[in-house]
């Protein structure tokens, strides 16, 4: 199966009007990280699979992981944004106050705080969906390139909400490694 260029969706136009509906994206497909993998290549975003087999890209402020778990119809898509920027226990307050706001005016990635085991505070996004059942291969394609989007906007939204230095994270996917900045790698951080 192959992803149709003109599927990836504009969000800054409308489609043409003599778009025809259907065509070859239209049908129900199980994905596969071989499928996310066509995706990110035709977004033009760089890409590497990671120690435990995760396909991840990665930004100089952050790293998004695509991650397959479960089985048959219990399949879930995630997509996990680990963002890099340390803050202490501290900061802690400030930062639920600011991803509260985040998470009530956006559907997604849901934000939320990681602590490690020396008192470093990182950001996590994430959003998910069923797809063992299949699902329309249009409908996966919008859906994972706007939780891309939405991942690389709150990276700068929080920069301007704290009042931090400008943020990198609309510039193209950067060259570092496979680490996820938790130091637990890409599952460790699921609770």
């Amino acid at each position: 199966m192959s992803i149709d260029p003109s599927s990836i969706p504009n969000f800054g136009s409308q489609p043409e009007p003599d778009q025809p509906s259907g065509g070859p994206t239209a049908g129900v497909v199980v994905p596969d990280q071989d499928l996310v993998k066509q995706l990110l290549d035709q977004m033009g975003l760089k890409h590497a699979v990671d120690e435990e087999n995760d396909l991840l890209a990665p930004w100089e402020e952050f790293r998004t992981y695509f991650m397959f778990r479960g089985e048959a119809q219990q399949h879930v898509f995630a997509v996990r944004t680990f963002y890099e920027r340390a803050y202490t226990v501290d900061e802690k307050p400030q930062l639920h106050e600011a991803i509260d706001e985040w998470n009530h005016l956006t559907l997604w990635p849901k934000v939320y705080t990681n602590t490690d085991d020396e008192g470093v505070v990182r950001l996590i996004g994430e959003a998910q969906m069923l797809v063992g059942m299949g699902v329309g291969l249009d409908h996966f394609v919008a859906t994972t390139v706007s939780w891309v989007q939405a991942s690389i906007e709150f990276n700068k939204w929080l920069g301007e909400r704290l009042g931090l230095e400008e943020t990198a994270g609309d510039d193209e996917p950067g060259e570092s490694g496979g680490s996820d900045g938790t130091g637990e790698g890409s599952e460790g951080s699921e609770g």
